[in-house]
């Protein structure tokens, strides 16, 4: 069984060109400060379960209007009964979009290779030797380069993303990004937002102008065949 904590029935920007229900899991190993789900990552204790069944049966009833789902949290790998749930939804002949930090690479091939995801969104940080800085806790930075790697190497459709928040992201790091990932499907520039973040002194921070990210944006033009702001 999961931990939902979270159940939004209607998405049209979730999953790229989908219409998608969105799962909310709780619980994450990183403590990103600007993170917008602070309740599902320090206080998900106090959040009402929401039961599986009653998604399932949801999902079942919409078939006719939903292409696809959207899991994610918190960190989905860090529950158990992820492959079984996803299988659940598989079999109601639903797309499955998986939202992931990538810090469990083996939770990630195993669902690749059984088929059981179509499309993963994979959080970039930072640059890898910055990810302990940015994340606020110690990472395996071999765990993260894996499942880039994972991701890259599979026939599994897929975007890194990166949230721009001004104080932990810079031109310089971009440029050291564009190396990392080249050569990549798609990089998406997510804009920050200061409407609830974990750490609230980062609710006093200014984002970066459109004008900005269009920049770091067009600095990835030549080594990765899409790039985009999404807002």
């Amino acid at each position: 069984m999961l931990n939902i904590k979270g159940f939004q029935k209607t998405s049209l920007i979730d999953y790229p060109d989908k219409v998608s229900s969105i799962i909310f899991l709780s619980g994450c190993n990183m403590r990103c400060p600007y993170c917008q789900n602070r309740d599902l990552v320090v206080n998900h204790e106090k959040l009402p379960d929401i039961e599986e069944k009653d998604v399932l049966d949801y999902l079942k009833a919409k078939s006719k209007w939903l292409d696809g789902v959207v899991i994610t949290g918190g960190e989905p790998s860090l529950h158990d009964g992820l492959k079984e749930f996803i299988r659940k939804v598989k079999q109601l002949n639903f797309l499955v979009k998986l939202d992931t930090n990538g810090t469990n690479p083996g939770v990630l091939k195993e669902l690749v290779d059984e088929n059981l995801l179509d499309y993963v969104a994979m959080d970039i940080k930072a640059p890898l030797e910055r990810y302990d800085e940015v994340a606020k806790v110690k990472i395996n930075k071999e765990d993260v380069q894996r499942s880039v790697d994972i991701i890259r190497s599979s026939d599994v459709d897929y975007e890194f993303r990166m949230t721009c928040t001004p104080s932990l992201i810079k031109k310089e790091d971009i440029i050291k990004i564009r190396e990392w990932l080249k050569g990549s499907k798609r990089f998406i520039f997510q804009q920050f937002s200061n409407k609830t973040t974990l750490d609230k002194s980062f609710e006093k921070e200014k984002a970066y102008s459109k004008e900005k990210l269009n920049m770091f944006k067009d600095m990835l033009k030549a080594d990765i065949e899409h790039t985009e702001v999404r807002a």
